[in-house]
């Protein structure tokens, strides 16, 4: 819009300056044109005699009559004279006028023929073809007095310079449509994307993040829309993860919450049934009861603290000497259970982190060892040092290790390998947990887990 408004502009400009110019430029010439001819006529007048004799003029009428009959007045251009206040005679043959201005006649033929009109010697008139301009010369001889004028009405210069004006006007409005019309193909072509992202949009719902913007071509709207339907996979990813976390969930508390519902009516029924039932029996069941109800806890409160993960107070960074904290790993993972526990690598210098934060995860790895180890296995717990100041923390065993086809999964809430339902309760929390940590330091968890058994989960942080 800005742009169609400057070429309005600018051609509203282009056609006042170039009527101006042309106007100045036709008044000079008129100027001139004038001028020539009042002074040819003066030089006639100071010769005091007609040409090519020696007798002199004998009355200003014949000094009239020798100069018209011996000049024609160019294209557009009229001579008169007038003689003692009234139009002796006129050459307007060659004049767009086939009479004498009224406003000419009216004032030099005032009867007193030495009277100028108020603007001096020259002037302009009006007629219905447009503006005249003329010059006029007080002359006397003998008793007579008169004045010559010259008038020129440039009307063929007028229609030219209405024609230019035409062309100007056309041409700026054949520019002003063509502007309009690259400019229209432009906004559709960069406004179509957005309506179609506009549409995409309101289309979309909670429930329904398929649909796409059909990208074609490049530019910025083309690669606009690439990036909304990036952002549209980002969300639909992370809204088919939540979803598959609140049904994991939902099915992981389910299940305590049904095994403690269902003992709680059995020992309801029971003791109506039996009030005298013995008190083993009552405490078996709330000892089971007991032992969901803290295994929901432990559940929540995984829960929470992957919640956590994200937030900016989520790390309590402190310095932390390597070396001091792989032993005091090691002596919280042999409480775990009985096995062989080793020490690996030769830490030295230190790490800027959360304390707190890797001991539990470092727990949780040698926790999650430990059931898939026999007491005869061995767990190491390892800390070194690499290129640029990466730290690597490390739990290795010599367990049943991790099958291929586990080992992409695993990480994922909710997500157990397929021989551990037979082998350990848990809820699949563990090395989500792990790998939120150590996201949470800008790091990230490798496993290592080859076919003949055996596995090492490594914590890699980066150096600081």
């Amino acid at each position: 819009m800005a742009g169609l408004l400057m070429i309005v502009v600018t051609g509203l400009v282009a056609m006042f300056a170039a009527r101006t110019v042309l106007q100045i430029r036709l008044e000079e010439r008129v100027t001139a044109a004038l001028g020539q001819e009042v002074s040819e006529f003066s030089r006639y007048l100071l010769t005091g005699s007609e040409p090519g004799s020696a007798t002199p003029i004998p009355s200003l009428r014949a000094a009239f009559d020798d100069y018209l009959a011996r000049n024609v007045p160019s294209s557009e251009e009229a001579f008169v004279a007038f003689v003692d206040g009234e139009v002796y005679r006129s050459s307007l043959w060659r004049f767009p006028l086939d009479r004498l201005p009224a406003e000419i006649v009216e004032r030099f033929g005032s009867g007193d023929p030495e009277a100028l009109p108020p603007d001096g010697p020259e002037g302009g008139f009006a007629t219905e073809l447009g503006a005249g301009h003329y010059r006029a010369l007080p002359v006397q001889h003998g008793p007579s007095r008169g004045t010559f004028v010259v008038m020129i009405l440039p009307t063929t210069e007028y229609e030219e310079i209405g024609e230019l004006q035409g062309y100007v006007a056309t041409t700026v409005l054949v520019v002003l449509l063509l502007a309009a019309g690259i400019a229209w193909a432009l906004v559709r072509r960069l406004l179509g994307p957005v309506e179609l992202l506009t549409e995409t949009a309101e289309q979309i719902s909670q429930s329904d993040l398929n649909r796409r913007i059909d990208v074609r071509g490049t530019g910025e709207a083309a690669e606009m829309a690439r990036t909304f339907n990036a952002m549209l996979d980002r969300i639909e990813s992370v809204f088919r993860a939540e979803r598959e976390f609140v049904r994991d969930a939902s099915h992981e508390l389910r299940v305590p919450l049904t095994v403690c519902m269902g003992n709680l009516d059995v020992l309801a029924i029971s003791l109506a049934a039996d009030p005298d039932e013995p008190a083993n029996d009552q405490a078996a069941t709330i000892k089971l009861v007991t032992d969901e109800l803290g295994r929901m806890a432990r559940i929540v409160d995984d829960l929470r603290l992957l919640a956590d993960a994200g937030q900016g107070d989520f790390l309590q960074p402190e310095l932390i000497d390597l070396a001091v904290l792989r032993d005091d790993l090691l002596a919280k993972v042999r409480v775990l259970a009985p096995r062989r526990w080793v020490a690996e690598g030769g830490p030295s210098g230190a790490l800027h982190a959360d304390r707190h934060r890797l001991t539990e995860a470092v727990m949780s790895l040698a926790d999650n060892a430990v059931r898939h180890t026999a007491p005869d296995d061995t767990i190491a717990v390892g800390i070194s040092t690499g290129a640029g100041g990466e730290v690597r923390l490390w739990v290795r065993d010599t367990g049943t290790g991790v099958p291929p086809a586990d080992q992409a999964r695993i990480f994922d809430r909710f997500r157990r390998g397929t021989t551990a339902y037979r082998t350990y309760r848990g809820s699949g929390l563990g090395l989500s947990i792990v790998r939120a940590i150590a996201e949470a330091h800008g790091g990230r968890v490798e496993l290592v887990s080859g076919p003949a058994g055996g596995s090492t989960f490594t914590v890699v942080l980066p150096g600081r």
